[in-house]
């Protein structure tokens, strides 16, 4: 498995402004991710479709606060433990997001 940790990145976008976390676990071998917007209370988020190619994973993301809107997801991990991000939100269109592995 790839990507597992607690990452991190600055968002500016129309819809927040702040700090980002992601923390990626392995449970009984599927990816589990944990997000959280550092002061902000986040929609329910859940993850499905994960794939890994090489350092990349890709995923399909749904929100609250996006109902009935897929949410395609693509990160590529660093081997200087940082990471590229790039998400597709609905009515806003994509956002690249650079950052760091804050934790094991």
């Amino acid at each position: 498995m790839i990507g597992l940790g607690t990452w991190e990145a600055q968002i500016n976008t129309m819809l927040f402004r702040g700090t980002g976390r992601v923390t990626i676990s392995d449970v009984n071998g599927e990816y589990d991710f944990k997000f959280e917007l550092v002061g902000e209370q986040l929609p329910k988020i859940t993850v499905n479709d994960v794939e890994e190619d090489g350092d990349t994973l890709t995923a399909v993301g749904e929100c609250e606060a996006f109902p009935g809107k897929e949410i395609p997801v693509s990160v590529t991990f660093n081997d200087d433990d940082t990471f590229l991000c790039v998400v597709k939100l609905p009515f806003v269109g994509k956002i690249k997001l650079n950052g760091n592995k804050i934790s094991d």
